[in-house]
């Protein structure tokens, strides 16, 4: 299957995506390659980059960007960039971005696999931020004792503890779930959310983590690749699944390691 195929199969399915304007492009390489495996990881990183070089891997599937700019713009002049460029042509390898896709995907997208990984069962019940954000309803719990849930779910991420602000003992039951930038806390509380669980890419704490605890709204906060985990576990199920070629998951989980 040709790399540009891989992409289009996306794109065709994405109704929400502005072709025109989207991240979610062939990177570096060959569009044109034939390719009959991929490897699947949130963000290509050097070592993601090291892997699929020394299994053969020709294509990579990616969430995040490869040049630390959403848009992937490359400048040439940066010798940072032309270090990691120059590898990736190098071992011939192909990137491919599916971000705006994958980010909204119905039932297995990137905020519905946070959803389903965290335990939280059934639809989401209201979402905001033209879908990036998700509120369910659960059986009455305290904060402490959802964060609690939280922290065990996401430890097999490599992130045992979590973030928590507001009244551990306060009664907890809508829950807003959301990822990367989409976890605004202002939208969760106008969707009737009484639990925000957001990632740090998307909350400052002199800003909305303030206004939260100002507000006794409580806070549940994790990192990125955590909470975007889940995504490209169902994402790399999805190709398996409905496209010709081989998909295998390339883990990256929590950026950070927690040492105590």
């Amino acid at each position: 299957m040709k790399v540009s195929e891989i992409l289009q199969h996306f794109l065709d399915r994405a109704d929400w995506v502005d072709h025109s304007n989207t991240v979610d492009r062939v990177i570096v390489g060959d569009p044109g390659k034939d390719v009959d495996r991929g490897l699947v990881t949130w963000m290509p990183n050097m070592k993601a980059l090291h892997y699929a070089a020394q299994n053969g891997y020709e294509l990579i599937i990616c969430h995040e960007p490869t040049f630390w700019n959403h848009f992937d713009d490359i400048p040439e002049a940066s010798p940072r960039t032309k270090e990691k460029l120059d590898f990736i042509q190098e071992h011939n390898l192909t990137i491919i971005r599916n971000h705006d896709c994958w980010d909204r995907w119905p039932e297995i997208g990137i905020p519905w696999a946070w959803a389903q990984f965290l335990g939280i069962a059934g639809h989401p019940v209201e979402f905001g931020q033209a879908g990036y954000q998700h509120r369910y309803d659960i059986e009455p719990t305290t904060l402490k004792e959802f964060a609690q849930q939280v922290a065990a779910k996401c430890a097999t991420s490599g992130e045992s503890q979590v973030q928590v602000t507001g009244d551990l003992n306060q009664p907890i039951s809508k829950i807003g779930i959301g990822t990367g930038c989409a976890c605004d806390i202002e939208t969760f509380i106008q969707m009737g959310c009484d639990c925000s669980v957001v990632c740090d890419d998307g909350s400052v704490y002199w800003c909305n983590i303030q206004m939260a605890k100002d507000l006794g709204h409580p806070v549940i906060r994790v990192n990125h690749g955590t909470s975007e985990e889940p995504g490209m576990v169902t994402l790399t199920e999805y190709i398996n699944e409905s496209l010709p070629i081989q998909a295998e998951l390339y883990s990256h989980g929590s950026t950070f390691q927690l040492i105590g």
